[in-house]
């Protein structure tokens, strides 16, 4: 298995990452030092009402429950239809889980898969969907249409809206096409949604995904326009990190079919994946507090309105990036040339062959930098 496994690949980045540390700007605005919007780890502080939630239960002697809590469940249910446009959400359909990586690493082996399956997710995607797939020692499956499967149907199909690295959104027409292809092969969909809230679609890019004007997130697998209703085969798999800066809190949950999330939670209990009791404390205060969430999205969004035209200022063009906290960005060269060349104005970018073949005359820029860093990246673009 481990010999299966790809190289991690941040590790290639080193000496890009020691070039943009030796940077030096000619002008004040320039600054000095590394910007470094390769990885995408939240830089501004845990909101208050979260920290209060996480202190208040600090006193934890006893185990916490693998499921969840009930309140907590339910909490979770309510904000699907609240910010999701996805009533209906069974309590007993949801599973709080270490981290969305960890989840997204292991569902394939919790689901029973293993050699001679097949784990579809998207040619340009998140390096874990591969690595899950190689895990159970089943067989991974890059491929961006359900013809690509031809009649050997996956037994684990991923979707990844807003995608992770390139802030695509698929629509609700589209998400109903694969829910009534799955359904018809008896295919698990897996729709990893973690960047949902960081939404920056116009109000005609909205309704040309089926979504109205006020909606509040992107479209969810759950939402009944694209299921109708009916969960069955289907997981929905979301993070706090971005939306509530907990990434070092690891608090995260899935969603969907109670019938699967009963099969996955009884492997967890034998396996002990079990969220700590003050982190499930500080999810529910979370889920149950709007206003940090629109804070958070408003800090993010001005950081996007500086980058994003220092980035094509800079000649390289922006593609879809319409949700998420990502640039997508090609200069219509190998990624690793475009790498080097932002390097040496000391701003460091995630090469796209990090996601896939496909990726590989782009560059994943993150808007995970303080607004400080932000502007020194964007007076070095303009060079």
């Amino acid at each position: 298995m481990i010999s299966s496994l790809p190289d991690f690949p941040w590790d290639s980045l080193l000496p890009a990452k020691e070039r943009a540390r030796a940077f030096t700007g000619a002008t004040p605005d320039e600054g000095e030092g590394i910007v470094d919007l390769s990885v995408g780890t939240p830089v501004d502080p845990t909101p208050q009402v979260v920290t209060d939630a996480l202190s208040a239960a600090a006193d934890a002697p006893g185990y916490p429950q693998t499921w969840g809590t009930p309140d907590l469940r339910e909490a979770v249910a309510d904000w699907f239809a609240r910010r999701r446009s996805a009533p209906g959400v069974d309590p007993d359909g949801v599973l709080p889980t270490i981290g969305s990586k960890e989840l997204v690493a292991w569902l394939p082996t919790l689901l029973g898969l293993g050699p001679g399956d097949v784990v579809g997710f998207p040619r340009v995607a998140y390096p874990t969907y591969d690595v899950g797939a190689r895990l159970a020692g089943a067989t991974p499956t890059p491929a961006d249409a359900t013809t690509a499967f031809g009649p050997a149907a996956p037994r684990l199909l991923w979707l990844n809206t807003p995608s992770n690295p390139t802030g695509q959104v698929l629509g609700v027409e589209h998400l109903r096409k694969v829910v009534d292809w799955a359904r018809e092969r008896g295919v698990v969909v897996a729709s990893d949604e973690c960047y949902a809230e960081l939404d920056w679609r116009t109000v005609e890019e909205r309704a040309a995904d089926g979504d109205g004007p006020d909606a509040v997130s992107t479209p969810s697998l759950l939402d009944p326009r694209v299921c109708g209703g009916d969960h069955t085969g289907l997981l929905v798999a979301y993070s706090l990190s971005k939306q509530s800066n907990l990434a070092g809190y690891r608090a995260a949950f899935l969603a969907g079919d109670p019938r699967l999330v009963a099969g996955l939670l009884e492997v967890r209990k034998h396996a002990g994946m079990i969220v700590p009791w003050p982190v499930q404390r500080a999810m529910l205060a979370a889920l149950g507090d709007g206003g940090h969430v629109a804070e958070q999205k408003a800090r993010y969004r001005a950081r996007r309105g500086v980058l994003e035209p220092a980035v094509a200022a800079a000649g390289l063009r922006v593609d879809h990036s319409r949700a998420g906290l990502y640039l997508w960005a090609s200069a219509d060269e190998p990624s690793r040339v475009t790498v080097d060349r932002l390097a040496e104005r000391g701003i460091l970018v995630a090469p796209g062959d990090f996601y896939g073949t496909a990726g590989a005359q782009h560059v994943r820029i993150a808007l995970t930098a303080t607004d400080e860093r932000i502007a020194a990246a964007a007076a070095r673009l303009g060079r």
